[in-house]
Protein backbone atom coordinates (compact mmCIF):
# COMPACT_ATOMS: atom_id res chain seq x y z
CA UNK A 1 0.00 0.00 0.00
CA UNK A 2 1.04 3.67 -0.88
CA UNK A 3 1.56 6.35 1.76
CA UNK A 4 3.00 8.83 -0.99
CA UNK A 5 -0.11 11.34 -1.15
CA UNK A 6 0.27 14.48 0.41
CA UNK A 7 -0.71 15.77 4.01
CA UNK A 8 -2.66 17.92 2.30
CA UNK A 9 -5.34 15.56 1.19
CA UNK A 10 -5.43 14.35 5.08
CA UNK A 11 -5.66 17.89 6.16
CA UNK A 12 -8.94 18.78 3.66
CA UNK A 13 -10.36 15.94 5.50
CA UNK A 14 -9.64 17.26 9.28
CA UNK A 15 -11.28 19.64 10.86
CA UNK A 16 -10.18 23.11 9.61
CA UNK A 17 -9.61 25.37 13.03
CA UNK A 18 -6.35 25.31 13.93
CA UNK A 19 -5.79 25.97 18.14
CA UNK A 20 -2.87 27.42 19.29
CA UNK A 21 -1.40 29.14 22.37
CA UNK A 22 1.12 31.75 22.84
CA UNK A 23 4.45 31.31 24.86
CA UNK A 24 2.94 33.37 27.71
CA UNK A 25 -0.50 31.23 28.25
CA UNK A 26 -0.35 29.03 31.94
CA UNK A 27 0.26 25.47 31.51
CA UNK A 28 -3.08 25.26 33.07
CA UNK A 29 -4.76 27.44 30.53
CA UNK A 30 -3.29 25.33 27.57
CA UNK A 31 -4.29 22.24 29.46
CA UNK A 32 -8.04 23.15 29.63
CA UNK A 33 -7.86 24.34 26.12
CA UNK A 34 -6.36 20.51 24.87
CA UNK A 35 -8.83 19.58 27.02
CA UNK A 36 -11.93 21.21 25.50
CA UNK A 37 -10.99 20.60 22.26
CA UNK A 38 -9.73 17.44 22.59
CA UNK A 39 -6.02 17.54 21.37
CA UNK A 40 -3.11 16.58 22.65
CA UNK A 41 -0.95 18.78 21.27
CA UNK A 42 -1.07 23.37 20.34
CA UNK A 43 1.40 24.78 18.24
CA UNK A 44 2.82 27.87 20.09
CA UNK A 45 2.75 30.84 17.88
CA UNK A 46 3.55 34.75 18.36
CA UNK A 47 3.06 37.43 15.84
CA UNK A 48 2.05 34.49 13.60
CA UNK A 49 5.70 33.10 14.00
CA UNK A 50 5.95 29.44 15.21
CA UNK A 51 7.69 29.05 18.74
CA UNK A 52 7.51 25.40 19.85
CA UNK A 53 5.00 23.30 20.30
CA UNK A 54 3.37 22.42 23.50
CA UNK A 55 2.25 18.56 24.58
CA UNK A 56 0.40 16.08 26.90
CA UNK A 57 4.07 14.58 27.52
CA UNK A 58 5.42 18.08 27.62
CA UNK A 59 3.19 18.80 30.68
CA UNK A 60 3.19 15.55 32.52
CA UNK A 61 7.23 15.07 31.78
CA UNK A 62 8.30 18.94 32.56
CA UNK A 63 5.33 20.19 35.20
CA UNK A 64 3.48 17.11 37.26
CA UNK A 65 6.94 15.03 37.55
CA UNK A 66 8.94 17.66 38.12
CA UNK A 67 6.28 19.14 40.96
CA UNK A 68 6.02 22.58 38.76
CA UNK A 69 2.26 23.98 39.29
CA UNK A 70 0.38 24.38 35.85
CA UNK A 71 -1.46 27.94 36.95
CA UNK A 72 2.03 29.20 37.92
CA UNK A 73 3.95 27.77 34.86
CA UNK A 74 3.94 29.58 31.64
CA UNK A 75 4.03 27.39 28.21
CA UNK A 76 7.48 29.03 27.39
CA UNK A 77 9.23 27.32 30.44
CA UNK A 78 7.95 23.67 29.04
CA UNK A 79 7.40 23.69 25.16
CA UNK A 80 8.89 21.37 22.99
CA UNK A 81 11.03 24.05 21.40
CA UNK A 82 12.77 22.02 18.65
CA UNK A 83 10.05 21.57 16.46
CA UNK A 84 9.75 18.98 13.23
CA UNK A 85 7.76 20.21 10.44
CA UNK A 86 6.35 19.69 7.46
CA UNK A 87 4.35 21.37 4.07
CA UNK A 88 1.03 20.44 2.61
CA UNK A 89 3.45 18.40 -0.17
CA UNK A 90 5.45 16.30 2.29
CA UNK A 91 3.69 12.61 1.99
CA UNK A 92 1.87 10.47 4.24
CA UNK A 93 4.78 8.05 4.17
CA UNK A 94 7.84 11.08 4.78
CA UNK A 95 5.95 12.35 8.03
CA UNK A 96 5.46 8.85 9.55
CA UNK A 97 8.84 8.20 8.87
CA UNK A 98 10.23 11.67 10.84
CA UNK A 99 7.46 11.01 13.71
CA UNK A 100 9.37 7.66 13.69
CA UNK A 101 12.87 8.44 13.66
CA UNK A 102 12.59 11.75 15.65
CA UNK A 103 10.06 10.14 18.55
CA UNK A 104 7.37 12.70 18.31
CA UNK A 105 3.50 12.29 17.50
CA UNK A 106 2.97 16.02 16.72
CA UNK A 107 4.18 17.63 13.22
CA UNK A 108 2.94 21.31 12.47
CA UNK A 109 2.22 21.84 8.86
CA UNK A 110 3.69 24.87 7.83
CA UNK A 111 2.85 26.44 3.91
CA UNK A 112 4.54 30.04 3.12
CA UNK A 113 5.81 30.48 6.48
CA UNK A 114 2.72 29.79 8.32
CA UNK A 115 1.08 27.44 10.28
CA UNK A 116 -1.84 25.82 8.38
CA UNK A 117 -2.38 22.67 10.60
CA UNK A 118 -0.66 20.05 13.02
CA UNK A 119 -0.85 16.24 11.92
CA UNK A 120 -0.94 13.53 14.96
CA UNK A 121 -0.12 10.03 14.84
CA UNK A 122 -3.43 9.35 15.07
CA UNK A 123 -4.49 11.09 12.00
CA UNK A 124 -1.85 9.44 10.12
CA UNK A 125 -3.05 5.69 11.26
CA UNK A 126 -6.80 6.67 10.86
CA UNK A 127 -5.70 8.36 7.22
CA UNK A 128 -4.07 5.01 6.25
CA UNK A 129 -6.61 2.82 7.67
CA UNK A 130 -9.66 4.75 5.63
CA UNK A 131 -7.40 4.46 2.67
CA UNK A 132 -6.64 0.28 2.74
CA UNK A 133 -10.18 0.02 3.32
CA UNK A 134 -10.86 2.06 -0.03
CA UNK A 135 -8.21 0.21 -1.53
CA UNK A 136 -10.00 -3.29 -0.30
CA UNK A 137 -13.44 -1.52 -1.41
CA UNK A 138 -12.20 -1.15 -5.14
CA UNK A 139 -10.28 -4.41 -5.24
CA UNK A 140 -13.62 -6.18 -3.69
CA UNK A 141 -15.67 -4.47 -7.12
CA UNK A 142 -13.15 -5.11 -9.53
CA UNK A 143 -13.10 -8.92 -8.57
CA UNK A 144 -17.11 -9.36 -8.33
CA UNK A 145 -17.36 -7.55 -11.33
CA UNK A 146 -14.93 -9.69 -13.95
CA UNK A 147 -16.32 -12.79 -11.91
CA UNK A 148 -20.23 -11.96 -12.76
Amino acid sequence: MTTSHPISSLLHHKKSTLWSVSPDTTVFDAIKLMAEKNVGALPVIQNGELHGVFTERDYTRKVALQGKTSKETRVREIMTGKVFIVTPNDSVETCMKMMNDNRVRHLPVIDGGKVIGIISIGDLVNWIISAQGATIEQMERYIAGVSA
